[in-house]
Order: C-alpha cells, then sequence, then structure tokens
C-alpha cells in the first residue's frame, strides 16, 4: 500500500512540474527584482509581485491558518499548498521582469510591462 502511494505521489508531482517550475523561478527572480527596483534600474514597478509576495509572507507566518498546524501532516500540507498558489501568482507578475532580463538589463521596459495588467484575472 505504501509503494502505491509513493507511486501516486511521485506521479502527481510530475504533472505538477510546472508549477513548481513556477515556484521556483518565482523565488529565483524575486530578490534580484527587487534589487533592480530599488536601484531605479527596472521600471515600472511591478506592484503585484510585491502584494502577492507579501500575501504569501503573511500566510506563512501568521497563527490563523485554513487547517491548524496542531494536525501536524495536514497543517504543513496545507501552508505549502496555499504558499505555493500565492507564489505562482508572484511569478504571473514577474513576467515583465523576466523578458527585461532576457532582453539585457540596459534596456528600459514598455511603460505598461511586468506589472501583470494585461492577464486575465485568476
Amino acid at each position: 500500500m505504501a509503494r502505491l502511494r509513493g507511486g501516486f505521489l511521485v506521479a502527481r508531482l510530475r504533472r505538477r512540474a510546472r508549477v513548481l517550475g513556477d515556484i521556483g523561478r518565482a523565488l529565483r527572480l524575486f530578490l534580484p527584482m527587487t534589487r533592480d527596483v530599488l536601484l531605479r534600474r527596472y521600471r515600472p514597478v511591478p506592484w503585484g509581485a510585491f502584494l502577492w509576495m507579501l500575501a504569501a509572507l503573511a500566510y506563512l507566518v501568521s497563527p490563523l491558518d485554513l487547517i491548524p498546524d496542531m494536525l501536524l501532516l495536514l497543517g504543513l500540507v496545507d501552508d505549502v499548498v496555499i504558499v505555493g498558489w500565492l507564489l505562482t501568482r508572484v511569478d504571473r507578475h514577474l513576467a515583465g521582469y523576466r523578458a527585461w532580463r532576457e532582453r539585457g538589463t540596459g534596456s528600459t521596459p514598455p511603460s505598461g510591462e511586468g506589472r501583470g495588467d494585461d492577464e486575465s484575472p485568476s
């Protein structure tokens, strides 16, 4: 039975590889983007990315949870799922910054790029 669950978990993680990649990419890009915004190298400021990251950090440190952490495994899984979902939102708002970095950090981004205004609400 444990082997069956392990196989199910591995298959599910493989299907979620794109989501896990988005989370990792958001974590890798957020600090350099923050540095570039503070040094005024990147404009416009992607406020959506900052707000989603703030929400993720607030949920992570908040004593109020959807499922209390006293229920050990379920409480931790709840935190991972919700913070992961919030980090995928951060990644969506970093699309403009990612494109700017790929073009080279010397170029200036177009006026609306990087804010996530052009994407449909989810």
